[in-house]
């Protein structure tokens, strides 16, 4: 049993909550709470920690899965010390990281991208994310200095999705767009310059949302790779909309449209 804080497994856990050039260098990262030890695949845990009252507690699916899997047993007044949140549930994983690359993301069958430019927000990531599965996502390529995946705010807010929706980061967006296009990919960009409303654009082809940053939002030589500019129409005093928010009002036209299509 773990007994103390200053256990190098404890440090370890704690590097990796907190550094993302630490989760780079070890391919791994935290996964914490009930939902999200049984969402993880079984194959790409690398260690999985349980609290003395969490174990004690444990029944249903849960145990089974615990019966199934090598653990650490931590002493309860030093399980807090692992987590990142503030009531934590005992249970605890380090995880590898799963790697995609662009091509995987375009061979997808009518691929449904996000394109994500400099998002910095943990939770609008980890919304779209899990927003996007909800409506057919198939992958998500962010630039070079969006948000890490990794970070355990991104990882709760995906609710598991994270584990089933693909991601790739390029250092080079505007050459990702560029062979996107050339492959037939429709790149589409949520602008409030935007020449069109959202729902007046066809994406029953292949199809990649573009979002850009939550304050700035696309840089103009971006939006210029885009073949459409489009508008989400509001009433009200409110002029623009939550990131996370306007990427599922698109993704989920998009799954409107391809679902009336196929009836």
């Amino acid at each position: 049993m773990i007994s103390s804080t200053s256990n190098a497994k404890i440090r370890r856990v704690q590097a990796l909550n907190k550094k993302a050039s630490f989760r780079r260098e070890s391919g791994l990262f935290t996964v914490e709470g009930v939902r999200m030890f049984l969402e993880t695949p079984g194959e790409r845990i690398e260690e999985l920690f349980v609290s003395e009252q969490f174990y004690e507690r444990s029944s249903g699916a849960v145990r089974e899965k615990l019966s199934r899997l090598p653990f650490q047993l931590v002493a309860d007044a030093v399980f807090p010390a692992l987590s990142d949140t503030r009531t934590p549930q005992g249970v605890l994983l380090l995880v590898k990281q799963q790697r995609c690359s662009l091509e995987e993301l375009i061979e997808q069958k009518n691929a449904n991208l996000l394109v994500l430019e400099t998002i910095q927000d943990p939770g609008n990531f980890g919304t779209m994310l899990r927003a996007g599965e909800g409506a057919g996502l198939t992958g998500i390529l962010a630039d070079s200095h969006t948000v890490d995946l990794y970070n355990p705010k991104v990882i709760r807010s995906t609710m598991g999705s994270i584990f089933r929706v693909p991601v790739v980061y390029t250092e080079d967006l505007r050459g990702a767009l560029l062979e996107l296009k050339r492959r037939g990919v429709q790149l589409t960009a949520a602008h409030l310059k935007g020449e069109k409303s959202y729902d007046h654009v066809s994406y029953c082809g292949p199809n990649a949302f573009l979002i850009g940053n939550e304050a700035a939002g696309l840089k103009e030589e971006t939006a210029a790779l885009a073949d459409h500019l489009v508008k989400i129409p509001m009433l009200g005093s409110v002029e623009s909309l939550n990131a996370a928010v306007a990427a599922s009002i698109l993704l989920y036209e998009l799954a409107r449209q391809r679902r009336e299509a196929s009836l």
